[in-house]
């Protein structure tokens, strides 16, 4: 039995816990497109939900299954929910046209649970599913440790005494090493001191996933990072798709990138793109277009291994859509 508690949900007895599962919520809509790309960069596996009272694609399901394509997340379920409002031949037809959809993709062979939230069908079948289809994958523990950065909050009350004040918040994931408290930290590119950007520096004084405070936390699920920095620098989001640890890779304001688009169209220099790495998002120039190369210049750097993949989105009809990936060279 699966349940958020301690107990379970059928008979109330105290059960052993057995696996912690943080959820990312990708929202569906074609505008929020940079959401899901900084969301999937954390995943391990995607519940693909698909409504049953919907003809299947609509177009952000199509952009949401090329993203999964281009992350390279294999691990996926999908869910057809709302099957409490369609019958039985339509959830069928349904069905048929979600096998179709995904046919030749990394989704081909995911099950397929038809779901009601609010009839509370399929549920157990549902999470049974993720204990099977989505293990937790092996960690490489003894890598410098390196954070991707959600979310930067302050948690401190409008009038909270100078002595009372607590440091600023960071969250996210930790996807290689571990993150010990008392760790000392650093976090790129930082902040914009005139005209250039500078790496923060800062000391962990507290660890939370699921609930609970700890003292070492390793790559896997979502994060809080209780820290010594000033809080105006980690209100509202500003430190969102940054990267945190130890010994971090370079912060590039300009690179070669090798690319490849769905419409096969080239990048032309002097063209502007959106451009994804992990959770980090920036606008970069092309200054230079050659068969599948180009080098671009960004507006805000980013914190990049060259092993990343930098995800493309071009405008179009005053519109982000995405429009392939690319490795950094």
């Amino acid at each position: 039995m699966f349940s958020s508690s301690d107990k379970c949900g059928k008979c109330f007895e105290v059960c052993d816990v057995v696996r912690t599962v943080s959820f990312v919520d990708a929202p569906g809509h074609e505008t929020l497109m940079a959401t899901v790309l900084a969301g999937a960069s954390l995943m391990d596996g995607v519940i693909f939900t698909i409504a049953a009272n919907e003809r299947c694609p609509q177009p952000q399901t199509q952009e949401h299954l090329m993203v999964l394509g281009i992350v390279g997340i294999k691990n996926i379920i999908i869910v057809q929910t709302k099957i409490d409002l369609v019958t039985k031949e339509e959830a069928l037809e349904n069905y048929k046209q979600i096998k179709e959809f995904v046919k030749g993709t990394v989704a081909e062979n995911a099950p397929v649970i038809p779901v009601s939230s609010k009839q509370k069908i399929n549920l157990d079948v549902l999470l049974n599913a993720i204990q099977e289809f989505i293990p937790t994958p092996e960690r490489d523990l003894t890598k410098p440790v390196k954070m991707y950065v959600v979310r930067s909050f302050d948690i401190n009350k409008p009038g909270t005494e100078p002595a009372k004040l607590k440091g600023g918040i960071l969250g996210g994931g930790i996807v290689q090493g571990k993150l010990d408290v008392g760790d000392e930290i650093e976090i790129k590119p930082g902040i914009k001191i005139k005209d250039k950007w500078q790496p923060i520096k800062t000391k962990v004084t507290g660890l939370q996933k699921a609930g609970k405070d700890l003292k070492t936390a390793g790559a896997g699920g979502l994060l809080g990072v209780l820290t010594e920095l000033d809080p105006y620098l980690t209100k509202a989001d500003s430190l969102n798709g940054s990267v945190a640890g130890i010994q971090l890779p370079n912060t590039l304001s300009t690179f070669t990138m090798e690319y490849n688009l769905f419409d096969k169209k080239k990048i032309i220099a002097g063209e502007i793109l959106l451009l994804n790495v992990g959770t980090g998002r920036t606008i970069g120039t092309a200054k230079m277009s050659k068969g599948n190369k180009c080098e671009v210049v960004l507006k805000t750097p980013i914190c990049t291994d060259k092993s990343d993949r930098v995800v493309i989105s071009r405008k179009i009809e005053d519109r982000w859509r995405l429009s392939g990936w690319a490795k950094i060279i």
